[in-house]
């Protein structure tokens, strides 16, 4: 079995600690590096490149979305997770915004977190539908230069992130198109790989910048 390879970072030693233990239960995780602050988290994902990383909001020397902004950039394959206490929406907008592809809170169910880990390295989001919209409709007010994709997004590709801009799952999109699991993850690996993003949220952002989406294709 191949597993998710996870980077946690978080400046609270027990908490930090007591994560890892309870996700390295897990047959199919495996924590590849700890990380007690912004600086430290940067430097493990630049070395490792995790499938996800798991980041606090509020770390000393550098917080969680400055450390979100600068490991996308080190590894923009990388699944950024925010697990916090704060909920703010300045902080999920602003986390969104820098790449994150989930945001949750510390009160989170172990099962649940560890289902929105599996969930992000399928390239899927942990964000309600709602919350999505909201969030990707202020996102695209503000035009961002993007990253010069080598070739457009075929018509499949288009049609799948179409369809996956609504929330569901790897599996309902395979329903919904008349195609296997496997052929839906494809797609999506394809698409993630040609806009350099690692979660459905970054790529339905970057469509509907581009204009290849609009905001009637999102619940």
């Amino acid at each position: 079995m191949e597993k998710i390879r996870v980077l946690v970072a978080d400046d609270h030693p027990v908490f930090r600690e007591g994560l890892v233990s309870l996700l390295i239960q897990e047959e199919d995780i495996e924590v590849i590096a700890q990380a007690s602050n912004g600086v430290e988290a940067v430097e493990k994902a630049h070395q490792l490149s995790p499938d996800v990383a798991v980041l606090d909001v509020s770390m000393p020397e550098l917080n969680g979305i400055e450390t979100t902004k600068k490991i996308k950039a080190a590894s923009p394959t990388t699944a950024i997770l925010v697990l916090t206490a704060y909920d703010y929406d300045s902080y999920v907008l602003g986390a969104i915004e820098a790449g994150a592809a989930g945001y949750l809170l510390k009160s989170v169910r172990v099962r649940d977190l560890v289902r929105a880990i599996r969930a992000l390295h399928s390239g899927e989001t942990v964000l309600g539908p709602h919350a999505t919209r909201k969030l990707l409709s202020r996102l695209v007010s503000t035009k961002g230069e993007g990253v010069e994709v080598s070739q457009p997004l075929h018509s499949r590709e288009l049609e799948v992130l179409k369809t996956a801009a609504k929330g569901l799952s790897n599996k309902e999109i395979a329903q919904a198109l008349g195609i296997s699991v496997r052929t839906c993850q494809t797609h999506l690996a394809n698409i993630f790989a040609k806009l350099s993003v690692g979660s459905r949220t970054e790529a339905v952002l970057r469509a509907l910048r581009e204009g290849w989406l609009t905001l009637d294709d999102i619940p």
